[in-house]
């Protein structure tokens, strides 16, 4: 009678396996862009010059810690976006020379990380229809869990690039 027992509860433990097929992943949602993590306010930690042709040149010294002079430990931007994730405009907070212009619209190169090795461009306009380009920022440490970003604008002269700077940021909260 035992062993006619311990079938029957073998039986009840396959069919309760089997009924139990069904995995619930939850719902669907989007991926999180890029648009998401910029967006919010970010004070500078660090804001580094680099003298490119002296870097290209090996002279040293080619870079100069920016961050105490000029008031930038006050330089903060602000990047905003719509009740999508979509860009709407940025601004930059606190009195200190400007680099770029000041405030205006943003928009991503693209919308995640990419895997090769280019670098996603933060485009700075004039206008709301994003039509007048006025800077280009290159997205050289995107946030993530820890919330810090950097990114680079760089000068040219003739195609050839002559001076970058190097913005160190953290979010804000």
């Amino acid at each position: 009678m035992r062993c006619k027992s311990m079938y029957w509860l073998a039986f009840v433990l396959c069919l309760i396996a089997v009924g139990c097929d069904n995995t619930d992943d939850g719902s669907h949602v989007d991926p999180i862009t890029i648009y998401e993590k910029v967006n919010g306010d970010w004070g500078l930690t660090n804001l580094k010059m680099v003298d490119e042709s002296a870097k290209a040149n090996k002279i040293e010294p080619s870079e100069e810690n920016l961050s105490t002079y000029f008031n930038y430990e006050d330089f903060k931007i602000r990047f905003s976006v719509d009740e999508k994730n979509n860009p709407t405009s940025y601004e930059v907070l606190g009195n200190v020379p400007a680099l770029f212009a000041p405030k205006g619209y943003w928009q991503l190169s693209s919308d995640f990380q990419q895997t090769n090795a280019s670098a996603v461009k933060i485009y700075l306009y004039s206008d709301a229809q994003k039509t007048q380009k006025t800077d280009e920022l290159r997205l050289t440490s995107v946030p993530g869990s820890n919330d810090e970003m950097e990114f680079q604008l760089v000068h040219t002269s003739g195609g050839n690039p002559f001076v970058s700077y190097v913005f160190k940021l953290n979010a804000i909260n």
